[in-house]
């Protein structure tokens, strides 16, 4: 597995991130630590995990498993904002919650101290400046490395960052946003963004849940049961069988598939590395459920895609761009020499 740079910063990230969502819920103990065994076998470093995750197990499982292995080896990152107790402050970015949410996840994941501490959404509660404050301290104290976003907009990412550096103190080094072949949004401002003040991107759900695993064709009628889109249908996530069975969908998986065939690779890992070697991209976040997928999931690494490959996915799921992304795209024109 290759290693890239984390956005700006000297720290070196496998190309796969290996998400910790399904450990304790759908991944007990044991199966979870054959797949990090199995991960960092195959050369992943970096681990992904958040405090809200089955309520705290994901990180202690993670951190039993570290317990018997060299901690700077890994890159372990974990997020806070919501939710992990009925009081009134404990959920959100205030000074409060973040403090008792880091020391939480230390003893959670038993170490000094976390790679990527990443907000795990937008707080319109909090001031930005006691957030970023309270963030900026836990790097001074040693606590953690580097500090990361998940779920911002735009103009939140920017305004973070220029208080950041209006006030000295540590910036964003990193966001988490949702990306893959079915979500592109990303692109008409963020992945811009990200990429010109020097953040890497660590998307989520690449797979969308499932839709782009190989698992779902053209002319279904309801997802498999014992899935994750069945399970979104469900309970009414984002990821439901309503959200995505469209014509778009199906133009996209039916794509998928044939460039799978023409490669011999499986449509997962078609789906993974266009998302791996998308611009701006520094590591798309796996999360298997079972060994098998997560074997699937690394067979993504080692290859490329033709840049004709490329090109007939991003015109499958291409999306049409809202004011005032279109109006500015078609007045955009190559610079005269």
């Amino acid at each position: 597995m290759d290693y890239r740079y984390l956005g700006r910063t000297g720290l070196k990230v496998s190309e796969l991130c290996l998400g910790a969502m399904t450990f304790g819920r759908e991944a007990d103990e044991a199966s979870s630590f054959a797949m990090m065994d199995a991960f960092a076998a195959a050369g992943g470093n970096f681990i992904d995990t958040a405090d809200v995750y089955t309520r705290g197990a994901s990180e202690e499982i993670v951190g039993r498993w570290l317990a018997n292995k060299p901690r700077d080896a890994y890159v372990v990152a974990t997020k806070v904002r919501f939710a992990m107790g009925d009081g009134v402050n404990e959920i959100g970015l205030s000074r409060k919650h973040i403090l008792a949410g880091v020391e939480g996840s230390l003893c959670r994941l038993g170490t000094d101290y976390i790679d990527l501490y990443q907000v795990h959404c937008w707080d319109p509660g909090t001031p930005l400046d006691e957030t970023l404050g309270t963030l900026n301290s836990l790097v001074q104290a040693g606590k953690v490395r580097y500090i990361g976003i998940s779920n911002y907009k735009a103009y939140q990412i920017q305004k973070a960052i220029d208080l950041s550096r209006q006030q000295g103190w540590e910036a964003f080094v990193s966001l988490q946003p949702l990306y893959n072949l079915l979500d592109r949004a990303l692109e008409w401002e963020i992945v811009e963004l990200c990429m010109a003040e020097g953040l890497g991107i660590i998307p989520w759900s690449p797979l969308r849940g499932g839709w782009l695993s190989g698992k779902y064709r053209r002319g279904m009628e309801l997802p498999p049961d014992d899935t994750r889109i069945a399970a979104a249908t469900k309970h009414g996530w984002s990821e439901g069988w309503d959200t995505y069975n469209n014509e778009r969908t199906w133009t996209v998986i039916d794509t998928l598939v044939e460039v799978s065939q023409e490669i011999g690779k499986s449509v997962a890992q078609v789906a993974l590395s266009w998302v791996k070697d998308a611009p701006g991209i520094t590591a798309p976040i796996i999360g298997a459920r079972n060994m098998r997928q997560l074997e699937d999931n690394l067979g993504s690494v080692g290859w490329a895609l033709s840049a004709e490959q490329r090109a007939r996915l991003n015109d499958a799921s291409a999306i049409n761009a809202p004011y005032p992304y279109d109006f500015i795209g078609r007045l955009a024109a190559p610079r005269a020499r």
